[in-house]
């Protein structure tokens, strides 16, 4: 009887760590992904040659992509109600400070691809 009580716990001890350790990797898992969905950069020569941009446009744009790289990844921190804020006011200065550099056809290219890049991130 001891030893099959004996058994019953370290078996139950065994299987409650093993929920647990399945719990925090789940978290550290969910926490990471959620990082990713923040990450915005991009290859910068590639966004330079779709959008046919002049050397003067690239210096501009990669400022302006940094900070906004930079406000995306802060926001990655913030939770509840005022992360969505937080990522419209980051988005909405990109898009101004973008529309400034850009002519209307660079400008119409990059709206689709920030679109896009939104929507696959579930922003």
């Amino acid at each position: 009887m001891v030893a099959l009580m004996t058994m019953s716990f370290c078996y139950a001890e065994t299987e409650s760590s093993r929920v647990e350790n399945n719990v925090e990797n789940f978290m550290v898992t969910f926490m990471k992904n959620q990082d990713k969905r923040f990450d915005m950069s991009c290859d910068m020569r590639r966004l330079a040659v779709t959008l046919d941009l002049n050397d003067r446009q690239i210096d501009f744009v990669e400022a302006i992509h940094n900070t906004f790289c930079n406000e995306m990844s802060s926001v990655a921190s913030v939770r509840g109600p005022q992360r969505r804020h937080l990522v419209h006011e980051a988005v909405r200065k990109d898009i101004n400070q973008m529309h400034r550099v850009l002519n209307d056809k660079q400008f119409d290219t990059y709206m689709t691809l920030l679109g896009a890049t939104l929507q696959n991130k579930h922003l």
